[in-house]
């Protein structure tokens, strides 16, 4: 065995082990933050929130996921691949359903992605690409609202962080001055950017655009769950709701945790200490309730349909074949 595969051997063991660790410490922690929160508490806050406003956070939930369908949209418009929108927005849905679950949410998506595209002639390293490049557009969406986060509201660091505020505003207009660099080498076409084996071939100026849009509003319209589940005395506004959100699902992602079970309440509650803690859970409940439990419920019933239409025509093929 070479040297390559033993260590794609070992990561193969070493990411559950990290993530289940990242559940572990982060939920130990969570519990001794909400100490003398029961589970009535909870309930009670959860039935106070009223209709309209679950009405908007499911309005926001589904903003969430047509956005994270035109990310797939977008990146096969760059492969120059054509399919249509119905079988694009169900791939992805059921992608990030379970993905945003299982956690490792590349690999995931990955193999995800990689059974339902080469179903429509797609090969491996144009699906590895159409992953690489979801990734870089979900990261722009991150990128471009944490500067704008950071620009306005620098303070907002010394939730988490000793950081002057100044720092942190310095530091919004550096990924700023990034974004915008990415931009200028879609427009003069710059050589591709090599990052290890990995290649990033700078897109058109309108693909660029797209995944600056599609991006931002996916994580607006998730973070949005939250912000219209607070009540009006927990909830310090939107462009706070959105930076302690960009902080906690990126700890959440980093963590490997699957559905980064414990990692997102603790840095959100931590983030939030002006805040209710009882109401703040709450809002996470709802936040997990609609962004990733009931995704996931819907994904596995298309993952069923998808594997039943796939060995009906394997059946049908074999047939004719004989």
């Amino acid at each position: 065995m070479d040297h390559t595969k033993r260590m794609k051997k070992y990561l193969d063991y070493i990411w559950p082990v990290i993530g289940i660790g990242a559940i572990a410490f982060s939920s130990s922690l969570l519990l001794n933050e909400l100490k003398g929160i029961s589970a009535h508490d909870v309930v009670a806050e959860l039935q106070a929130i009223p209709p309209h406003l679950f009405a908007l956070a499911i309005g926001s939930t589904l903003l969430a996921y047509t956005a994270l369908a035109w990310y797939d949209r977008i990146a096969l418009m760059h492969l120059g691949k054509k399919l249509s929108w119905v079988f694009i927005s169900l791939t992805s849905f059921t992608t990030y359903a379970l993905s945003h679950n299982i956690g490792m949410s590349v690999f995931s998506g990955a193999m995800v992605r990689y059974r339902a595209y080469s179903s429509k002639g797609l090969s491996l390293p144009e699906v590895t690409i159409l992953v690489a490049f979801c990734s870089l557009t979900f990261a722009l969406g991150t990128l471009t609202l944490s500067a704008g986060v950071l620009i306005i509201h620098p303070e907002i660091v010394q939730r988490l962080f000793a950081i002057e505020p100044w720092i942190a505003q310095a530091i919004g207009f550096a990924i700023a001055g990034l974004i915008i660099l990415y931009l200028i080498g879609s427009v003069f076409h710059f050589r591709p950017l090599h990052i290890g084996r990995f290649e990033l071939v700078y897109p058109r100026p309108a693909i660029a655009l797209r995944q600056l849009c599609a991006g931002t509003i996916e994580i607006i319209g998730a973070a949005g769950i939250i912000y219209f589940a607070l009540p009006a005395e927990s909830n310090p506004g939107f462009i706070i709701v959105l930076g302690v959100f960009l902080a906690s699902f990126s700890a959440a992602l980093l963590s490997h945790a699957p559905g980064g079970l414990g990692v997102l309440e603790y840095v959100f509650i931590k983030a939030m200490p002006d805040s209710a803690h009882v109401q703040v859970l709450a809002a996470l409940l709802i936040f997990r309730l609609f962004y990733l439990l009931l995704p996931l419920g819907a994904g596995l019933i298309v993952v069923l349909i998808f594997e039943r239409q796939r060995f009906m025509e394997t059946l049908r093929t074999h047939h004719i074949t004989r």
